[in-house]
């Protein structure tokens, strides 16, 4: 069904169709408008950030153990430069989470 047949099927509302194809022209525009398509629209379920933070965290927790067990110094220093991005990662996916909280509370208790 495309944009014509949905206006056709809409009884009530009477609308030229010069009236039409401005209100298609603006909703198109809008459509493009990533920055307002990310604040109106559904949020997104990305799921990359959670599975890259899971797998950063288990890469940290075997070269950390690893490390430890065989005293490489190679394996220390991976995990000293993997442990820093780890925790980088699993702040971005808690801001998300806290992001997504605040908005599924309602107007009442943004107030308290």
């Amino acid at each position: 069904m495309d944009d014509w047949e949905m206006w056709e099927m809409h009884d009530e509302v009477r609308l030229s169709p010069r009236e039409r194809l401005a209100l298609l022209e603006i909703e198109a525009s809008l459509r493009r408008d990533r920055g307002f398509a990310r604040r109106m629209g559904p949020p997104r379920r990305g799921v990359w950030l959670p599975l890259g933070v899971l797998l950063l965290a288990v890469a940290s927790a075997f070269v950390a153990v690893m490390g430890i067990r065989t005293s490489d110094p190679a394996l220390l220093w991976c995990f000293a430069l993997l442990w820093p991005l780890t925790l980088c990662q699993a702040f971005r996916l808690l801001c998300r989470a806290a992001r997504r909280g605040d908005r599924a509370a309602s107007p009442a208790t943004r107030r308290l």
